[in-house]
């Protein structure tokens, strides 16, 4: 739902409707599954750290398409912001052009001191 009295939103929606099981999905890094951080790069790292959301989110029973919300931890927000044409390109190709409710939040540093961004949401399925 995005109100016209809202600034027309960018890459997220202002609110998400959903009816079902809600799913809380913990924050992911760009771990791989041997528990290393990869990538030297806020888009590369933040690829990882989707595709992980998306494999916890599929484990529940859920698609891309129901995630409600989405939280985005960046170490560099003034990095991520720059590169949000590649970020929306990565998103584009792994969730497709729906958007949940999102967030964007500049931290000093992650649980994985080589992390550079973490992304924590919930879907409704």
């Amino acid at each position: 739902m995005n109100p016209p009295e809202l600034a027309r939103p960018r890459g997220f929606s202002h609110a998400v409707v959903g009816r079902g099981t809600v799913v809380f999905l913990a924050g992911q890094t760009a771990l791989d599954a041997q528990g290393r951080i990869v990538g030297a790069d806020v888009v590369t790292q933040f690829e990882q750290a989707l595709t992980n959301l998306l494999t916890a989110l599929r484990s529940a029973g859920g698609r891309p398409e129901q995630l409600a919300s989405l939280t985005v931890y960046a170490t560099d927000l003034a990095d991520y912001r720059a590169r949000a044409a590649e970020i929306g390109r990565v998103w584009r190709r792994l969730v497709g052009t729906d958007y949940p409710a999102m967030a964007g939040i500049g931290v000093s540093r992650l649980w994985d001191v080589e992390a550079l961004v973490e992304v924590q949401g919930f879907a409704v399925v």
